[in-house]
């Protein structure tokens, strides 16, 4: 090797033209005179004067200037001095000394094994290799970052650090993975950073870190060098118990919150509260109100606050608004030591167009497909992943696990899986590419969502995958060796739809519309469900749950609590949105918060009690939930009375013995000497009224006990005469015998 260099070579350097500077910056071996020596070479356009320090003899070399715009140039003639490590000793023009490594001495540090897995698609641990990762190497502290671009012939590190000169820190290609890796030493979390990505047509991108793991405060869309390994986790013992237990046998009613609009910090930007804050606020109101679990709205960083964070940019990073990533998770880390499971919304169904995303990432469709027939979302804007590729089925499943591993994080609601499932969710005839098959699903989609359920299930067992799928698709809560999806958990989309209508219906003629309830039964077991009120059903003109019932005040308040009374005894888990427990009479609006001050008025802190007590019988009475997907667990009494709006039904344990009766008054009228039929004979309590004096109702009821007579009804060889209150649901359960 000569020591020559090409002036077209460092030109190319200066003008940031050259894609592959690392050829001739940084050490090298060359020839001078027909001996080895070593050619040491940086760009440092504010170097004054430069010098090469050897880190082990601490002798001092200049280094001499190649080219005005700050090339310079050292040649070691010494074999023996031209081995070790080195620094660069550089004075500003300022007079300043600064001594710093040189990042082109440093090899990349993704092994073939990295590279071969993530061209699989099959390295689930990507999180710990790409994006910006605080190293230690050969004991110099730095970040190493490491970027998939495949299309892109050029892609630098740019920040503060190098005043975003894109000529400093160009990174190395990794042979033909598409992946570029570059350690850049003394660099410390909390570094703001982009990549500068070059195309292949000469258009310079400036794009977010797709794993970056936090990100500035929108509209700022830089990414922020962070270490998350700070945080000293105490919830060994729930961790543990996760993992031994089957979550589908045991309660589950989870309070669904957007952390931006629960409640407001008028000192903070935009009122919004901190993960910590919230952690003890949020823990101690789900304790008081006996939920099981607390659902986030996406936490994942996205630029447009009224989307909610269903438009998701950083998938790797919690959102700056309510904190750092060590704030949340000293919140997830707050919940476990309190017995509170948390669930995080998850969005792998499309991402927004934002020039600082994923879209055209390396100039091409890298993320999405070319096709718009494909790679677009008519009715939301948004593009549509391309999960046929390797690369991109092995982001979403990284990511999946990372909010697990790292974060702690008790399950994941996947939202929009339809959109997913169908090619032509959405689109008219010409709008969308029929499958192989010639059919309208979509094949590769299916398989990643069974891979996304199978691996998480085997590497977390006890970690919830709850699917937001709005259609009859069969078999999404089943297996995937069954032929199913694979999720734990599918919403009921149809129960909640066909439930709202009814009660939208003035009781005066609710008798014709009896189907509306009775038909969530005929399938009810077909999926293991979750009864979801969620955040989609008061918003966008629907109303809250509280104005969406009829009659007047009173009755809107009777309805709502039978209302929520008839979901808890239903088959089910159970999920409601913040300000539904409390009976909010407005939409929810992601920009002011809840409205507590409604907890003055009695008919607002009757709802309120009766969730918590509700939530309360749940979690004692194993009818309740033992058998939440079993038909066992469920039997009808009487469903055809259809003339008196009434159903009746028993909810049943595995013990035989361990049953309760449950009966609805849809009416506004109060049924007097109501006769059902019951299993066995003896004394039933009322252990459940929602029309008590408790939660402002009228409080007609049955007293402290009721016997049952041997005198055959509905088919049960005993029966009890109750009076059932107006707008109201009771539950019995027979004394033990």
């Amino acid at each position: 090797m000569q020591r020559q260099v090409s002036p077209e070579s460092i030109r190319a350097v200066v003008e940031g033209t050259h894609n592959r500077p690392y050829e001739l910056l940084g050490p090298h071996d060359v020839q001078v005179k027909g001996r080895k020596a070593l050619a040491i070479r940086a760009f440092l356009p504010h170097g004054e004067q430069v010098w090469v320090v050897d880190s082990a003899e601490q002798i001092r070399r200049p280094m001499r200037r190649i080219h005005a715009a700050g090339v310079f140039e050292a040649i070691i003639s010494d074999p023996e001095e031209a081995e070790g490590d080195y620094q660069l000793q550089v004075a500003s023009q300022s007079g300043e000394i600064k001594t710093m490594h040189d990042h082109y001495a440093f090899q990349p540090l993704l092994s073939d094994q990295d590279l071969y897995l993530l061209g699989e698609g099959q390295h689930f641990d990507s999180y710990r290799k790409l994006g910006a990762q605080p190293r230690v190497v050969s004991k110099v502290t730095g970040v190493n970052f490491a970027v998939w671009a495949p299309n892109a012939s050029r892609v630098a590190v740019v920040g503060n650090f190098n005043e975003w000169d894109d000529r400093q820190h160009v990174m190395r290609p990794r042979g033909n993975s598409g992946v570029w890796e570059l350690f850049v030493p003394e660099l410390e979390a909390g570094e703001v950073y982009k990549y500068r990505i070059k195309t292949r047509w000469g258009e310079s991108l400036e794009k977010s870190d797709p794993y970056g793991f936090a990100a500035e405060l929108p509209p700022r869309t830089a990414s922020i060098v962070t270490d998350l390994t700070t945080h000293q986790w105490e919830d060994g013992d729930w961790i543990q118990q996760r993992m031994s237990e089957d979550p589908l046998q045991k309660p589950i009613s989870i309070y669904e919150v957007h952390l931006g609009s629960w409640k407001h910090d008028h000192s903070k930007v935009n009122g919004w509260m901190n993960y910590r804050d919230l952690a003890h606020e949020l823990v101690e109101y789900c304790l008081k109100m006996g939920y099981t679990h607390v659902e986030l709205l996406p936490v994942c960083e996205h630029p447009f606050t009224a989307s909610w964070g269903y438009q998701t940019v950083g998938y790797f990073a919690a959102t700056s608004r309510y904190g750092s990533p060590e704030d949340l998770m000293y919140f997830v880390d707050h919940c476990h030591q309190n017995g509170l499971g948390v669930i995080l919304d998850w969005v792998p169904a499309h991402f927004p167009r934002d020039a600082h995303g994923l879209r055209r990432f390396d100039g091409t469709a890298l993320y999405e497909h070319e096709d718009p027939r494909q790679g677009e979302h008519p009715d939301w804007g948004t593009m549509v992943f391309n999960y046929g590729r390797n690369e991109i089925r092995n982001f979403l499943i990284s990511n999946a696990l990372f909010w697990i591993d790292q974060f702690h994080i008790d399950g994941l609601r996947v939202d929009a899986v339809a959109s997913m499932l169908y090619l032509d969710y959405s689109r008219s005839d010409g709008q969308w590419i029929p499958n192989q098959y010639g059919g309208r699903e979509n094949l590769e989609a299916i398989d990643f969502v069974r891979q996304f359920n199978e691996v998480t299930h085997q590497r977390f067992p006890g970690v919830l995958t709850i699917a937001e799928e709005s259609t009859a698709w069969g078999g999404v809560s089943r297996p995937t060796c069954d032929g199913g999806l694979g999720f734990s958990i599918k919403w009921n989309m149809g129960w909640m739809n066909d439930t709202l209508r009814y009660f939208r219906h003035d009781p005066i003629h609710r008798s014709h519309h009896h189907n509306e309830l009775t038909f969530s039964l005929v399938y009810a077991f077909t999926e293991n469900f979750a009864l979801p009120f969620s955040h989609d059903e008061v918003v966008h003109g629907k109303r809250a749950l509280l104005d969406q019932m009829p009659g007047d005040m009173w009755q809107k308040f009777a309805n709502l609590r039978m209302l929520y009374t008839y979901m808890w005894t239903h088959p089910g888990k159970k999920l409601l949105f913040m300000g539904s427990d409390f009976g909010q009479w407005t939409e929810w609006n992601h920009e002011s918060p809840l409205p507590w001050d409604l907890l003055e008025y009695d008919n607002h802190r009757g709802v309120q009690s009766l969730i918590a007590d509700l939530n309360q019988l749940y979690r004692k009475e194993l009818a309740l939930f033992e058998l939440d997907f079993d038909g066992h667990g469920f039997e009808w009494i009487d469903c055809h009375s259809e003339s008196d709006s009434v159903l009746c039904y028993l909810r049943k344990a595995v013990d035989p013995n361990d049953f309760l009766v449950i009966c609805c008054n849809f009416t506004p009228t109060i049924r007097t000497g109501y006769r059902v039929g019951v299993p066995r004979g003896g004394t039933y309590r009322e252990i459940f009224n929602s029309d008590s004096s408790y939660y402002n109702g009228s409080n007609v009821g049955n007293g402290l006990g009721i016997d049952a007579v041997d005198e055959s009804h509905q088919g049960r060889p005993h029966s009890l005469t109750l009076d059932l209150p107006p707008l109201a649901a009771v539950v019995l359960k027979p004394s033990q015998q």
